[in-house]
């Protein structure tokens, strides 16, 4: 698996750059750090990341840009990538706005501009290990499935052995008696 992919999408360049530095320092080399200046630049960097198959674990978005809306960005990054998790940070969300993000696009955190490092660092953190956790639980259902299926498989043809063996069995008493 490559690395996970956080997303930092806001159109001011400095808070960007900001994201970007305190994530690094917090993260170091473990998630790949992402930027976008806008919600449309955003869509089309997480589809390239889809392309070649990185994980998105995490996108953190400004409610107010130019082009979209944070919680409309997050509906619709939501409905491409359904496991990764969303933060909207932002000074200006309204109340509606926050509760729209939670309810059509599962939205993980809020966190207030300015931020304070020590609240972004554990969203952070909480969010990443968060994914990393979903995406380990979903590999082991999945090897589960597998497991059970193969199981059954088994099952099916220690059904049809034992039905044979009773047959000849059978016959082989059916014999014995007229003997």
């Amino acid at each position: 698996m490559s690395k996970p992919v956080i997303v930092c999408v806001d159109d001011e360049p400095t808070v960007l750059e900001s994201l970007k530095i305190e994530l690094k320092r917090v993260l170091g080399d473990f998630c790949l750090v992402e930027t976008a200046d806008g919600g449309e630049e955003a869509l089309e960097l997480i589809a390239e990341l889809q392309e070649e198959e990185y994980e998105v674990a995490l996108v953190l978005v400004d409610y107010i840009m130019p082009d979209i809306k944070g919680d409309e960005l997050l509906r619709e990054i939501h409905a491409r990538s359904p496991h990764t998790l969303n933060i909207m940070i932002s000074g200006q969300a309204d109340l509606e706005a926050v509760s729209n993000a939670i309810r059509e696009a599962k939205l993980f955190r809020y966190i207030a501009k300015p931020w304070q490092p020590e609240d972004l660092k554990s969203s952070v953190i909480e969010a990443i290990q968060s994914f990393l956790q979903d995406r380990k639980l979903e590999a082991q259902t999945t090897q589960l499935q597998q497991l059970y299926q193969q199981v059954q498989a088994f099952n099916v043809e220690l059904e049809h052995k034992v039905e044979e063996r009773t047959a000849q069995l059978q016959r082989l008493l059916e014999f014995d008696s007229l003997a």
